[in-house]
């Protein structure tokens, strides 16, 4: 994990001295918005790796030297075997990218439709059974 936090903090140096670049060089705000957002996405994932490198430690033979490949043998975790919030959320996605389109009316059933399928996909597996 420790591996992952580094890359994803390089992207996110990267993002920052681009859009540090482009701000001073260009004068158009799209892409000043598009680089920022990079950065604050990369740091973001940058931060959940790190973080879960502190919570579980030294622990996961990819983050040793001197791990043998047979160590990541064995059950990795507990994987869903099917849910319906992909569906709910693709749905909800549709509803609201229409809403913005014809009524804002659609816009607050969208959010809503998306709000409960990203409570139901972080909530569906709590226990892991």
């Amino acid at each position: 994990m420790k591996a992952e936090g580094w890359l994803f903090s390089v992207m996110a140096a990267f993002f920052a001295v681009t859009g540090l670049v482009y701000g001073l060089w260009a004068r158009e705000p799209a892409g000043k918005a598009i680089l920022t957002v990079g950065f604050l996405m990369s740091a973001l994932i940058a931060l959940f790796w790190f973080v879960q490198h502190q919570r579980r430690g030294h622990g996961r033979p990819q983050d040793r030297k001197d791990a043998e490949i047979a160590e990541t043998a064995g059950p990795i975790g507990f994987f869903p075997p099917r849910s319906g919030y992909p569906v709910l959320a693709a749905v909800a996605v549709t509803v609201f990218a229409l809403g913005v389109v014809f009524a804002l009316w659609l816009v607050v059933v969208g959010a809503v439709m998306l709000a409960l399928a990203v409570f139901g996909f972080i909530f569906q597996y709590r226990d892991g059974a």
